[in-house]
């Protein structure tokens, strides 16, 4: 038997790998063990005396509690406890804890506002009859109308007490009498994306004997999570242990505040560890989606093209609950335009609750949703004036120095047309016709009910950009500690490495400062110093920073006695290769001679630039820490008597400031590409009157290896951003922002038809 407390957070670094630093593609630290199936997941473990966990959920997505009876749950053998709101130390209104803001209650009481929200929890000997017992439990509902289009929510009876309106962020800036010669218009819209992680939901609560709980998760933010937990259950934080488990995917925040507080209250309630694993369906419930969103556009350009007036109006269905819907409304504002300058921005955007499924972080939220308007826009002008949709986007490209719509100006590099041209460069696919073994390979596949002659091929471009870390003020920082001793080097930094690469990324950090063979990354837990969560692609920056930093310092340590010995300073030595040189070639120290009985360590912190909130009347304001920019061609084959798309080929070209890990970026790319792909043509998550039509794998349609392009990447930019360590940016939200809107724009240079929606259905793309 395993204890929990026994399990690495993540498996040690591989030192057969050859690693030499940054700039190199070593192989991943979890990549073995994750390939040999041992890699630790919390749906792995065990500790003696475990129960196990299960949650009653609400068949309603809006609908008014009069009374819960748990008798019959209690009744069955096996049950060790049965928790509702009334069972939370913090009250009976159910200790509301969100991610932003406090609105969503742990488990409902008086009112539920989505299908599937927790009402009630069992901890029982066997899964199985935790799940008979919580499906024993008598709720009686008086069901409510619920508000599911978003629309209708301005108008609708509150949903909480503060309203249904999340947020209302305006944008003026410029003249707003300003008319262009040509004038383009949309409606657009995009559908509910699932993140779907390979992995569902699962947990290990253990009481502790202070009283307090050690919860063993998939955390991407363990000490964000420790303290909502602890404050949900009345505890002080240091009385809650959250122990990072293998994350099984994670392009969106992990386990719901809900899943974590339930789990530890079954804990405390029973004096004995307790563990929950989801089911599929459970899973699509459980975690936040992405936000469907409502655009309209109106595009105003002088006869060559260039932009002289946006118009925009966009609409977040945030779902039920708060979360981060003002934080993705922000950056569907201030990236309204794009990476286009533009005189005159007049946008209003809002974000409101619905009884429907809660949205919230997934890559690239708020700038993804405009990125597929703006582009289709773009398409539209290019079109009108009969122009190369390449060369429309050179005309307005943005360069360094020029400002957002926000009025901030953009100090990183911007090289939006560089990455144009090297798209305009990059060979096409060959066609199909030019491989007669090649019939699999149109739409629908051999044998297919199509036609071969009505396969129309259409190529399509698209740009877009999005941030890096927080925004409006947040403040962004990361804690790490390097400890060298003899040959060998450890990491303590609680920074979640959540599929990303971090852990390979600071193995890397500190083989180039230090130049020891050996690093290994300790088991992230909360009794670390908080690095934040694994969110924004911040973690490359601030994490790896910061243990940039304290590498550095323990070089310094390193070298001060040994230049002093030969009487110069630190700065004329240099580590290379596991060795000390100095300037003149006097000095040639193995770097395991100069620790050889010694033991050095250092922390250091690192904390970008600080930014501000957006004005609510204006929408202006310095509110991102950087931008990371991305161009994509993307070629599909459309069957247009049947309206079946297949993607032929993705081109990427994309700015990464540096590239620290090659072979990491490029997987990046490609798995953030596929996610873009899932969206263009097959997620959606599909309710009626709030209830989730599609809740499993078989019926929520994700793209498979069939269904995944050629992705090849045409540039990988280099220009470093000299605010940011090592001048790199993070580079696996941008491309799943763009991927949607280059296949739309594809799909309506096949068809000649306006695609105005995300996933584009067959209907869409029917010639008549």
């Amino acid at each position: 038997m395993t204890s929990a407390t026994e399990l690495p957070a993540a498996a040690p670094a591989d030192d057969e790998t050859g690693s030499t630093g940054l700039g190199s593609s070593p192989l991943r630290t979890d990549a073995l063990p994750k390939a040999l199936g041992i890699y630790p997941y919390a749906a792995d473990l065990w500790a003696e005396g475990l129960l196990w966990g299960a949650v009653l959920r609400s068949p309603h997505p809006h609908a008014r509690i009069v009374s819960v009876d748990t008798s019959a749950a209690l009744a069955v053998p096996g049950v060790h406890a049965v928790v509702t709101a009334a069972d939370l130390p913090a009250g009976p209104d159910g200790a509301p804890g969100g991610a932003v803001v406090a609105d969503r209650p742990v488990l409902a009481s008086g009112v539920v506002r989505h299908h599937g929200e927790p009402v009630a929890a069992v901890a029982a000997d066997h899964p199985d009859t935790a799940r008979l017992a919580a499906a024993a439990i008598l709720v009686e509902y008086e069901v409510l109308e619920p508000v599911t289009d978003p629309e209708a929510a301005f108008h609708a009876p509150p949903l909480h007490p503060d309203g249904n309106l999340l947020r209302h962020l305006p944008l003026r800036t410029g003249n707003p009498d300003a008319v262009g010669e040509i004038v383009v218009e949309g409606l657009y819209q995009v559908g509910r994306q699932d993140p779907a992680p390979i992995g569902a939901e699962a947990g290990l609560a253990v009481p502790r004997p202070d009283g307090g709980v050690e919860l063993h998760l998939s955390s991407t933010d363990p000490h964000g999570d420790r303290d909502r937990t602890a404050a949900c259950l009345g505890l002080e934080p240091d009385r809650v242990r959250l122990v990072v488990t293998g994350v099984p995917g994670a392009s969106t925040d992990r386990e719901d505040l809900s899943f974590q507080v339930t789990l530890a209250l079954l804990a405390l309630r029973t004096g004995r560890p307790v563990k929950m694993t989801l089911t599929r369906a459970e899973s699509f419930q459980a975690h936040p989606t992405r936000h469907p969103a409502l655009l309209r556009y109106r595009h105003h350009a002088d006869a060559e093209g260039k932009l002289v007036k946006v118009e925009a109006q966009i609409l977040l269905d945030g779902g039920a609950y708060a979360e981060v819907s003002a934080e993705a409304l922000a950056a569907a504002v201030a990236f309204s335009v794009g990476p286009y300058t533009c005189p005159n921005v007049f946008v209003d955007a809002w974000a409101v609750r619905t009884n429907n499924p809660p949205a919230g972080r997934m890559r690239g939220e708020g700038a993804l949703q405009t990125c597929f308007a703006y582009e289709s826009q773009l398409d539209q002008l290019a079109k009108q004036l009969g122009v190369d949709p390449v060369e429309i986007r050179r005309r307005n490209a943005m360069s360094t120095g020029d400002p957002l719509p926000t009025g901030q100006a953009v100090t990183c590099p911007a090289p939006v047309t560089a990455l144009l041209d090297a798209l305009a460069d990059s060979p096409l696919p060959a066609l199909p016709l030019d491989d007669p073994e090649a019939d699999w390979l149109l739409p629908g596949g051999p044998g297919g009910a199509g036609d071969p002659a009505a396969v129309r091929r259409g190529i399509g471009y698209a740009v877009g950009m999005v941030h890096m870390l927080g925004a409006e003020g947040e403040d962004e920082v990361s804690t790490a500690t390097v400890r060298v001793s003899g040959d060998h080097a450890t990491v303590i930094c609680a920074a979640v490495d959540s599929g990303q690469g971090f852990a390979t990324l600071a193995r890397q950090i500190v083989q180039s400062v230090l130049g020891v063979s050996e690093v290994y990354i300790a088991p992230v837990d909360s009794d670390q110093t908080s690095a934040g969560p694994a969110a924004r692609s911040r973690h490359t920056w601030v994490s790896g920073g910061a243990v940039e930093r304290a590498a550095l310092m323990v070089r310094h340590q390193m070298l001060q006695p040994i230049a002093a010995d030969f009487g110069m300073s630190v700065e004329l030595l240099t580590i290379s290769d596991g060795k000390i040189t100095s300037y003149d070639g006097v000095l040639g120290m193995p770097v395991s001679q100069a620790l050889e009985g010694r033991e050095l360590w250092a922390t250091a912190q690192c904390r970008p630039h600080p930014t501000e909130p957006l004005d609510p009347e204006t929408g202006q304001g310095d509110a991102f820490v950087s931008i990371a920019f991305c161009a994509m061609r993307a070629v599909v084959d459309v069957d247009i008597e049947l309206g079946a798309v297949r993607v032929v080929d993705v081109t990427v070209a994309q700015e990464v400031g540096r590239a620290l890990n090659p072979r990491q970026i490029e997987n990046r790319i490609e798995g953030a590409v596929a996610q873009g792909v899932g969206l263009a043509l097959l997620e959606n998550l599909r309710t009626e009157h709030g209830i989730p039509l599609n809740a499993s794998l078989t019926g929520y349609r994700l793209p498979t290896a069939l269904d995944t392009p050629d992705i090849r990447i045409a540039a990988l930019l280099e220009e470093r951003d000299v605010v940011a360590p090592f001048g790199a940016k993070a580079v696996s939200a941008a491309p799943a922002v763009v991927a949607p809107a280059a296949v739309a724009a594809a799909v309506r240079a096949a068809t000649g038809l306006p695609v105005g929606r995300l996933p584009i259905l067959p209907e869409d793309a029917i010639l008549a």
